[in-house]
């Protein structure tokens, strides 16, 4: 049985061309109320998180919060966008999501991984 998380992301680095390690990134799912935090966790050295995150969630609207601030400030750069916010949503709920964020100092794009 696979233990790897429902919602998985990674994070490229596009500056360095190196994976993004160490990023903190929390996960967070919309309610009637507002956001609800699941989970928290920072990325391994491959730059991925691939099982902090629940095995199951419902579907429904989600979002990734990455500390880009915390992650340039340990190379001793400056960057743009201090956090970046990617909402989503899963419309099947026993379905894989890869949300990859492709980063630099000054800006930033995702998609829908596989």
């Amino acid at each position: 049985m696979s233990t790897r998380s429902q919602i998985t992301t990674h994070i490229l680095d596009l500056g360095s061309g190196r994976p993004a390690a160490g990023v903190s990134v929390r996960l967070e799912q919309q309610t009637d109320t507002g956001w609800r935090e699941l989970a928290s966790a920072s990325t391994d050295t491959d730059g991925r998180i691939l099982d902090a995150f629940p095995l199951k969630v419902d579907a429904g609207t989600y979002r990734l919060t990455f500390d880009t601030q915390g992650y340039f400030q340990q190379q001793e750069k400056r960057c743009f966008y201090p956090l970046v916010t990617i909402a989503f949503c899963l419309d099947e709920a026993d379905v894989h999501y890869h949300v990859p964020l492709l980063l630099n100092q000054w800006g930033y794009s995702t998609y829908r991984g596989s």
